[in-house]
């Protein structure tokens, strides 16, 4: 089964890195460069070390607003899924944060807070917490009223129904929204570097687009997809590890 989908992964790659490359030498635009030219610049990157500086950059936001929104996300979506008054008071606020236009948001947001490190951190948390909060609420509203019952009926405390049978039992929407909210975050590190101020990964791609280099350009943001896809396997080797009784596979399966 590991060596099928291993070679799933490594097909799928082969197929969409050759398309890419065919797609560039027809060329389908002057600006789309081939997979081996925007390899080329990648590891151009790599070894000058102007990708690692950019990176010291980007994942501070990223960082900080991650680490903020998986922590409040998950504590907020256990407090809305257990409490209907709660879940009546702050449903709504997240909903909407998920839905408003981010780009609309921005200019608010370097207003009150500037254009430093504290605005790049607002617009991660923006993009990330509003998809863990609603899947962890949603995770806990639905976990099955007969383990709960079960767990009351052995005399378990409120904390031990809590701890020891929703959030096991909730555990793998939970890491699902975990999983979209990263993405999300990664998303809002990059777009806020492109709206406020063009620094670390986000300023190679302004750059590199502003003198028509489009190969350098496509390959930071290679670089941002491949860390996203590391980043989410590595959560999914969390979750298994912990909840190995309730995965129920991925599609990266």
């Amino acid at each position: 089964m590991a060596n099928r989908s291993l070679f799933l992964k490594l097909l799928s790659a082969f197929v969409v890195f050759g398309a890419w490359e065919i797609a560039g030498r027809i060329p389908v635009s002057y600006a789309f460069p081939t997979f081996f030219e925007s390899m080329a610049a990648l590891f151009k990157m790599m070894f000058d070390g102007s990708l690692l500086a950019a990176y010291a950059e980007t994942l501070k936001p990223l960082a900080i607003g991650i680490l903020i929104s998986a922590f409040l996300g998950i504590a907020i979506g256990l407090w809305i899924g257990l409490s209907g008054w709660f879940d009546w008071l702050f449903s709504p606020i997240f909903i909407v944060m998920q839905a408003a236009p981010l780009a609309a948001l921005i200019p608010l947001l370097v207003m009150m807070y500037g254009i430093g490190l504290t605005s790049k951190v607002f617009v991660v948390c923006i993009m990330a917490m509003p998809v863990i909060v609603l899947n962890t609420a949603g995770a806990v509203r639905n976990t099955p009223s007969s383990l709960t019952e079960m767990g009351k009926s052995f005399l378990a405390s409120k904390a031990e129904v809590i701890t020891k049978i929703i959030v096991p039992a909730a555990s793998p929407v939970i890491f699902s929204g975990l999983r979209l909210g990263i993405s999300a975050g990664f998303i809002g590190a990059i777009l806020s570097e492109l709206k406020i101020t063009p620094t670390g990964v986000g300023d190679i791609i302004t750059y590199s687009r502003s003198i028509a280099d489009y190969a350098t350009m496509y390959a930071a943001i290679f670089s941002i997809i491949v860390l996203a896809v590391l980043f989410l396997n590595f959560l999914e080797k969390i979750e298994k590890f912990f909840f190995a009784g309730n995965v129920r596979g991925y599609a990266s399966d």
